[in-house]
């Protein structure tokens, strides 16, 4: 009887988004469909709060150039409309696809625009930022273009500054690390 308890642990477990997983989230994307984060399951996901009237926007072209090269090893990068700094993410979703790809040819995930941070910060980044949701750090969003770097399992693994280019050698190797 205590085997077929672990049995069906382990069963439900597996099918069950985890607590300390981004897999428990359903986001809306920037065309207005409900995407479940568990789709992302077996993948490396990079989770990035952009905006394009930053000083930091350019970072939309190492994003796309680091996609492009990694999307076959199994590297998402999802994009999170912010307006949280200096009211720098000022348009629609409409608007900021439009935006996204005629100027940087985006074409990895982007999703409707949300708070980052505040008192109307969205679930997923109380997640992201909360060592008691994420079991791993505690961290604050300090600007638009910080990262948040998720493994296969849709654990949190690390937080990477926003002024931190995606192909910095640092950033490549630990994203090359965990598509092993």
């Amino acid at each position: 009887m205590k085997t077929l308890a672990i049995i069906i642990s382990l069963f439900a477990m597996s099918i069950l988004p985890s607590s300390n997983s981004i897999y428990q989230f359903t986001m809306t994307s920037i065309d207005g469909d409900e995407i479940s984060l568990d789709q992302y399951k077996g993948k490396v996901v990079l989770i990035v709060n952009v905006a394009s009237k930053c000083g930091l926007t350019p970072q939309y072209e190492d994003l796309q150039k680091l996609y492009d090269e990694k999307s076959k090893d199994g590297l998402v990068i999802l994009g999170f409309p912010a307006n949280n700094f200096a009211g720098q993410e000022p348009g629609s979703d409409d608007e900021i696809e439009s935006f996204c790809k005629k100027n940087y040819g985006v074409t990895f995930p982007m999703f409707s625009k949300i708070s980052v941070k505040g008192d109307d910060m969205h679930p997923l980044y109380q997640f992201l930022t909360e060592k008691d949701k994420n079991g791993v750090i505690d961290s604050s969003v300090k600007w638009n273009f910080q990262k948040y770097l998720i493994n296969k399992e849709g654990v949190l693994v690390d937080m990477i500054a926003p002024s931190k280019s995606v192909l910095n050698d640092d950033v490549r190797a630990q994203i090359e690390d965990l598509l092993k």
